[in-house]
């Protein structure tokens, strides 16, 4: 394994960390700045559109630079926007700092998952990629709970102290461990080379599919804190512990994921959508249950994130002549979901359907998801099946081209309809 991978995963930790902590910590900043469940969810909503205008402006601004001056760059944003977040006296000012660090989130994540792609050979990319994004699943596992913790016994604003140290831990480790290997386009008119990718159908309907297969387990986890206390039943010291559970699954879903998805990324991603589904309809029916509330969460976590390597493996394939940008659009687009989903959990729950609302909402729009997912395979497979036999044609018709050769004469005669 090459080693600038750990050094893409360190920086994922942090980013992810300052993208999902706020979820546990969601009750304590509503009630330290005064504002309603669904006001504090903004600070969610807000990352998560902010990561998208980042992944698409950002990422073509700098197609063209070498890629880890830019990684490290994007991490000194990072670091700044969480230091803002950290000293905030109010609402307004916090959603500021998460509006800077999540600019750098979409860039840094599009042209990481470019640069670890190009670092191992052809059927071993969505591995790679999935290394990368166990960053992610590690901010979860140990990042989130623990500070989740952290914030509830020193306040909330400790969180992001201590995200703002490790924001510098990575970007020291992006500046030693990742090689001078990789760089943008420089030819001139590369972004518009970059921008061709988007006339390819499938690159949108993966973006599509990323927007609703990642949005749905999103939004049911955006309001999980409030589920586990008010309908669950557990007591808000467990809360971390629980999101360790929920870690747990996503970095067996991202890992088991990313190997499934190098051998046929389609088919990965039309089951594991499917068997997300299903888990969040079971756990919408089951939350009263802690035992099967416990199952459901790691479950959810497992499958949800099973999604993410082939999601971006996808649109890169589709993408191929020209990926960062596309990349980076596909970032934006996990993002997009993010929103989506918070949202509509935030709806749920201000109408007064209860905190389960946001799990049976996840469902429904992960249902969508999956049936863009079919079409998109469907399509993807009938071009194949066209492209396959066009050569086929093609070569039939070069061997009935070709007359045997008399002896000591050259070994074919190409028809003179063939040379015009």
């Amino acid at each position: 394994m090459p080693i600038g991978l750990i050094a893409l995963a360190l920086g994922g930790f942090g980013i992810g960390l300052t993208e999902f902590v706020i979820m546990g910590l969601l009750p304590e900043v509503a009630a330290d700045f005064q504002v309603s469940e669904a006001t504090a969810g903004w600070l969610i909503s807000g990352y998560a559109l902010a990561v998208v205008v980042g992944a698409l402006l950002l990422t073509a601004a700098v197609t063209r630079f070498e890629r880890k001056p830019v990684l490290a760059v994007l991490l000194v944003l990072f670091i700044a926007g969480n230091l803002i977040s950290a000293i905030a006296p109010g609402y307004g000012m916090m959603m500021l700092g998460r509006i800077i660090a999540a600019l750098a989130h979409g860039a840094f994540f599009g042209i990481g998952a470019v640069v670890a792609a190009d670092m191992v050979a052809p059927t071993k990319k969505a591995g790679a990629i999935a290394i990368m994004f166990t960053g992610l699943t590690a901010a979860n596992v140990l990042g989130v709970p623990f500070g989740t913790m952290l914030g509830q016994a020193a306040g909330w604003r400790s969180t992001f102290w201590a995200i703002t140290v490790i924001g510098v831990i990575a970007l020291a480790g992006i500046l030693v461990l990742v090689p001078k290997t990789g760089h943008g386009d420089t030819v001139p008119g590369s972004l518009r080379t970059e921008l061709r990718a988007f006339r390819s159908g499938q690159v949108w309907l993966s973006i599509l599919v990323t927007i609703l297969g990642y949005g749905g387990m999103f939004g049911a986890f955006t309001y999980i804190a409030f589920t586990l206390t008010e309908v669950s039943g557990f007591a808000a010291s467990t809360v971390p512990w629980l999101l360790i559970v929920f870690g747990v699954g996503l970095f067996i879903g991202n890992t088991i994921g990313g190997k499934a998805a190098d051998r046929n990324v389609d088919r990965t991603l039309v089951v594991v959508l499917a068997v997300l589904v299903v888990v969040l309809v079971g756990f919408a029916l089951t939350a009263g249950n802690q035992v099967l509330t416990v199952a459901s969460i790691i479950l959810m976590g497992g499958f949800g994130f099973a999604t993410v390597p082939g999601l971006q493996m996808r649109v890169m394939k589709y993408a191929a002549g020209a990926p960062t940008l596309a990349s980076g659009a596909n970032i934006g687009a996990f993002n997009v979901g993010n929103a989506l989903g918070a949202w509509l959990g935030g709806v749920t729950i201000t109408a007064g359907l209860g905190y389960t609302s946001p799990i049976w909402a996840g469902a429904g729009i992960t249902l969508l998801g999956l049936a863009v997912m079919i079409v998109a395979a469907a399509g993807a497979k009938r071009t194949a099946a066209r492209t396959a036999a066009r050569q086929a044609s093609a070569q039939e018709t070069s061997t009935a081209g070709q007359v045997p050769s008399a002896p000591g004469a050259p070994a074919t005669v190409e028809r003179a309809d063939a040379l015009l």
